[in-house]
């Protein structure tokens, strides 16, 4: 008797350890804290600085195309949105130095500058050397795409390109294939680059206050990792009934071999 209630108690007590609880795999749970999402705005959305190796996208338009030629790419008028490649050739890349290098302006240093303010630089530069106020010169910066690399528990690993101004972690992970059952959702490594070098921070998509985080929004450059569960190490089920599956053989297995014993 005293062997059997042994036997159910560890049965119990394996599953217990070995199945994923629903709350390690549920998103934006509310954790006893309130989420005012007016206020989520105002604190994440501050704009994204340059920084080493970003690509930049310049274009300059004036009443006289013709004058500003030199400065645009060979077809402007034909751009392939959807080319990294024709981004990577026709872009400007901020060197180590944190320098672009322009047609007619030579190096300008970019690094840690909004793209709000390399337009108003590059303007300025064009109108102080070039240009007159009366010619009505147009400059448009932005980055040639938001590039970030996802790795680990990823359904789809890899380095993802992506045309838009903004790109929260969700959109970042949907797009890399979502997390697997085994990726540790609470515990997402974000390794971003900064001016001094990188830094990683950590972040717990099961809770909704993720959204006020200021690493809720991906920048460029930025890799993500997500760690295996602990369920993946020891090798068990991810389900209620995947781990009783395995139990189940386990126990069989035990039995024979008393069985076979006992017979000898």
């Amino acid at each position: 008797m005293k062997g059997r209630f042994l036997i159910i108690l560890c049965v119990v007590g394996m599953l217990a350890t070995s199945c994923i609880p629903l709350k390690d795999t549920v998103y934006l749970q509310e954790k006893g804290t309130l989420v005012d999402t007016t206020q989520i705005l105002v604190e994440v959305q501050k704009p994204y600085r340059v920084q080493i190796n970003d690509i930049l996208s310049i274009r300059v338009k004036s009443l006289d195309q013709n004058n500003v030629q030199i400065l645009n790419p060979i077809g402007d008028g034909n751009l392939n949105a959807g080319s990294s490649e024709r981004a990577y050739f026709d872009g400007f890349t901020v060197d180590l130095h944190g320098n672009i290098r322009v047609p007619t302006l030579g190096y300008i240093n970019v690094l840690g500058y909004t793209t709000e303010e390399i337009q108003k630089m590059i303007e300025d530069k064009l109108l102080a050397e070039q240009f007159k106020e009366t010619a009505n010169i147009f400059v448009t910066v932005k980055l040639s795409g938001l590039r970030y690399t996802a790795s680990g528990e990823i359904n789809s690993p890899g380095t993802n390109t992506v045309f838009q101004e903004r790109l929260n972690i969700f959109e970042a992970i949907a797009n890399s294939g979502e997390i697997t059952e085994v990726g540790n959702r609470k515990d997402v490594l974000i390794i971003r680059q900064y001016p001094q070098g990188q830094k990683i921070h950590h972040l717990d998509l099961t809770d909704i206050a993720i959204m006020k985080s200021p690493y809720y929004y991906v920048q460029p450059n930025d890799m993500i990792y997500v760690k295996p569960l602990k369920q993946k190490t020891i090798g068990t089920g991810k389900t209620f009934m995947e781990s009783l599956g395995g139990i189940a053989t386990i126990l069989s297995l035990i039995t024979t071999t008393i069985v076979l014993f006992t017979r000898l």
